[in-house]
């Protein structure tokens, strides 16, 4: 399939085949994915925890307004936010810069000091509110390429997400969760899964100058 057909084939998949698991090859593209899709100045402030556990999906099921997709899943997905991001974060990023590329400290210190000041003026709910914004962008990458894989994904936003912190311990970890991605196969008998897309006309949502 293309990828406009990927698109259309995928939809918030609302009831997964519990017997279908994703292969290791699969989990690993999704964590590639992850990984690669681009953020703001490149600093990645997120993290994902990739869930297999059923009795863990199971234990968190209550904290998702009980939405079977979080326990009947083959891998659940939860993206986090880190909740420090200082000068220490940015310098790891450039350290990491010149040992990849190969760049020399004058070539890059100058934007390294800008983005320490930029970053050292912001407050905590700045710096938060801009991660959240990373970890959409991430998951509308991490859905096209499940659509690509004929991986099933529902995006959800309906959980407790300091509750999901408390389970898994990711204050320990210096961790917010933000947003949750169930991934699996759909099962046959999905109401959803052969409804038509309602959509606007592009005529209506597109405008060209």
């Amino acid at each position: 399939m293309n990828i406009i057909q990927s698109l259309e084939w995928r939809y918030a998949c609302k009831k997964f085949d519990v017997s279908k698991k994703l292969n290791k090859s699969q989990v690993e593209t999704i964590k590639k994915a992850f990984n690669l899709t681009a953020t703001s100045f490149g600093l990645h402030p997120l993290k994902m925890l990739v869930i297999v556990s059923d009795e863990l999906k199971n234990k968190l099921l209550p904290h998702a307004f009980n939405q079977q997709q979080v326990s009947t899943c083959s891998h659940l997905l939860v993206i986090c936010i880190d909740t420090e991001i200082n000068g220490d974060t940015i310098d790891a990023h450039f350290d990491l810069e010149k040992e990849v590329r190969g760049v020399t400290e004058e070539s890059i210190g100058a934007f390294r000091k800008q983005l320490k000041g930029m970053y050292a003026n912001k407050n905590t709910d700045e710096i938060e509110k801009s991660s959240i914004y990373q970890a959409y962008i991430t998951l509308g990458n991490l859905m096209t390429v499940c659509a690509i894989e004929k991986i099933d994904a529902c995006p959800m936003e309906g959980f407790l997400p300091h509750k999901f912190d408390e389970e898994l311990n990711l204050s320990d970890k210096k961790l917010k969760s933000v947003l949750l991605l169930p991934v699996g196969f759909r099962a046959k008998d999905d109401f959803m899964s052969n409804m038509k897309k309602v959509r606007k006309p592009i005529i209506n949502t597109v405008i060209e100058i």
